[in-house]
């Protein structure tokens, strides 16, 4: 019998909606504002929520998150008087499986109820590998699913990487949502979205009269977090105090708000993501070198869309679905040549794109199908034709994979010699991909950080 929490300040509505479920053979708990719900929600598993937005004290839009926080894989219907196109989004993004507006016909309540619950259902029988937050099935997200729960239950520090739009910040949630802290906070913080001057603020918080403006004491990042997980996104795009300033988290679990003269103990695991090569930026001075081993005990490269294409499917039904009901649109599906078009498509964008790309189609239908003209992309972006000339050698300008001219010269070298020419020119054509970076060089050679270092040092690559 599925256990459902119903939050609504009107008794009339709470009165109604227990009667109707209890009917269908349900456990139902009722409260009237948020912070009761929450209470409840600490002690008692739900199945299920009904929360109304509007009520007093504690919104229902604020009470989101931290249901979210407390039961990660609970269901959430948010019912509302008061149709928003802003509440709706927020809503969908921050969780939520379906927004209502009252009045609602009971047909229609019972059908959604039974679509979170049995969506619920399937997420639990899913094998260990299957993850409600991130869309995907092929290869390179298994091995991030099996990554993600090897990491998870450990304290240690994690780096994720990877193109802008990937979902690195869904990673991060992931992985938040699997830990021993998941019921403590996650807070997340961009650290390009801030002014500089700003930053260290938001990070490490203030005391009244540390600078104008500061008129009273303030919680930074890592205060919030206490106990959870903080996630820093653009880790990059941090200065050189800041750096150091952070690195003294990481070492001393200690920090010091600004203006203050005293340490605040913190502990708080640390979860950076970039889109940035920190190799890169650490040999050009940008970057501590110490602070990123500190930081990417654990790295985690996230592939863009354009090598996990067999992906494609599978999330623009997820879209479709999130914007047809988001919307207000009967669009089902996408037609087959739209969807050739989408996996003959480059996406720079990545999942962000791909993601855009449904909800304008979804806009712009006006049958239950996506045609091609309602896509918007860059065509200059579709993939190359596969008859492309093969790679090129780094050294000698050969086809890459051309160990000698003639069968006699290929004698002559030697199976020693003829490997080790081969070894080498993968490496410096991996590093030339990868701009540099050996880590994600490592990755598209199937290599560990530490054997991809070993061997461009025996190659004598520098």
């Amino acid at each position: 019998m599925a256990a459902i929490l119903v939050i609504d300040d009107e008794l009339s509505m709470r009165e109604f909606l227990k009667i109707l479920l209890t009917k269908e053979g349900y456990q139902v708990t009722t409260a009237a504002e948020g912070k009761t719900a929450l209470a409840l929600a600490e002690k008692h598993p739900f199945d299920l929520v009904i929360t109304d937005i509007r009520m007093p004290g504690m919104s229902g839009l604020e009470l989101l998150p931290h249901l979210k926080q407390v039961q990660p894989e609970v269901g959430i219907i948010m019912i509302t008087a008061f149709a928003s196109p802003d509440d709706a989004v927020v809503s969908m993004k921050n969780g939520a499986f379906d927004y209502i507006t009252k009045p609602f016909k009971v047909e229609e309540i019972k059908a959604v109820i039974k679509a979170v619950l049995k969506k619920k259902q399937h997420n639990e029988t899913q094998p260990a590998s299957s993850f409600s937050e991130i869309i995907g099935q092929s290869p390179e997200m298994i091995k991030i699913f099996d990554l993600i729960a090897k990491v998870a239950p450990t304290p240690a520090n994690i780096l994720i990487y990877g193109e802008s739009g990937t979902g690195k910040e869904l990673v991060a949630k992931a992985i938040h949502n699997r830990s021993r802290v998941a019921a403590n906070p996650f807070v997340p913080i961009t650290c390009s979205a801030i002014p500089e001057s700003l930053l260290e603020s938001e990070l490490f918080g203030h005391v009244k009269g540390s600078f104008t403006g500061a008129i009273a004491d303030k919680a930074g990042l890592f205060q919030l977090a206490d106990g959870g997980t903080a996630f820093l996104d653009e880790i990059g795009e941090l200065t050189p105090i800041i750096q150091t300033k952070l690195l003294r988290v990481l070492q001393e679990r200690e920090f010091m708000p600004v203006g203050s003269t005293r340490t605040r103990q913190v502990n708080v695991r640390i979860i950076a993501a970039t889109n940035r090569i920190l190799e890169q930026e650490i040999i050009e001075g940008k970057f501590r070198e110490d602070l990123y081993y500190r930081l990417a005990v654990v790295p985690i490269r996230v592939p863009p869309l354009r090598e996990r294409i067999g992906d494609v499917p599978l999330l623009v039904n997820h879209f479709l679905e999130k914007y047809s009901h988001l919307l207000g649109k009967e669009v089902q599906t996408i037609s087959s040549y739209g969807m050739e078009v989408l996996m003959q498509y480059d996406f720079p964008g990545n999942v962000r794109e791909l993601e855009n790309i449904i909800e304008r189609g979804v806009a712009l239908e006006s049958s239950n199908i996506i045609l091609p003209e309602s896509l918007i992309l860059s065509l200059h972006r579709q993939k190359k034709s596969k008859a492309e000339p093969p790679a090129m050698a780094a050294t000698t300008g050969e086809p890459l994979f051309v160990a000698a001219h003639d069968e006699d010269e290929l004698f002559a070298e030697g199976l020693e010699e003829v490997l080790q020419r081969v070894e080498k020119e993968m490496i410096l054509h991996a590093l030339a991909k990868a701009d540099n970076s050996k880590m994600r060089a490592a990755d598209l050679l199937k290599l560990s950080f530490r054997s991809l270092r070993y061997k461009t040092k025996k190659h004598h690559i520098d």
